[in-house]
């Protein structure tokens, strides 16, 4: 049976975020906001941003707009104060998961090619629909090569 490229994009995504737990969970508990460098992120940060973009990408879909009245600099502030709790960002990352990849299911084909204008310009929803996949893929490689330096991948 054919799928369509919502429904891939739905079930990667929700795949994802589970890979993306299980990435962070084999670190020690005590490296989970360890960062390598001062340049670098620490994996609880980046789990965050995940759960945070995710609902970001609900918005999006569902009204077809950047956010409005959008601050990156309270998105970091928000960020950072999820990301002390871990609780909390799993419980945001669950949620955020099931309803983006309720909204990727929801867009019909006839709309893949409606551009939503970005800060960097303007962007299809179909590649809109595969950013929570790639985003969590992305933070999964970066938290794994956190767990190569530590020698505690598998």
């Amino acid at each position: 049976m054919p799928t369509t490229l919502q429904n891939f994009f739905a079930d990667a995504a929700q795949e994802a975020a589970t890979d993306l737990e299980t990435a962070f969970l084999r670190l020690p508990e005590d490296k989970r906001n360890w960062v390598p460098d001062e340049k670098s992120r620490s994996a609880i940060d980046q789990v965050a941003e995940c759960a945070m973009l995710n609902g970001y990408t609900v918005g999006m879909l569902t009204t077809r707009v950047w956010p409005p009245n959008y601050d990156f600099q309270e998105y970091l502030r928000e960020k950072a104060e999820l990301a002390k709790d871990w609780s909390a960002v799993k419980a945001l990352l669950d949620e955020n998961t099931m309803k983006v990849a309720a909204a990727i299911h929801e867009v019909p084909d006839g709309d893949l090619d409606i551009q939503i204008q970005m800060p960097w310009g303007p962007m299809a929803l179909s590649k809109i629909i595969a950013y929570p996949y790639w985003n969590m893929t992305y933070h999964q490689g970066q938290i794994n090569y956190i767990a190569s330096m530590l020698g505690c991948l598998e």
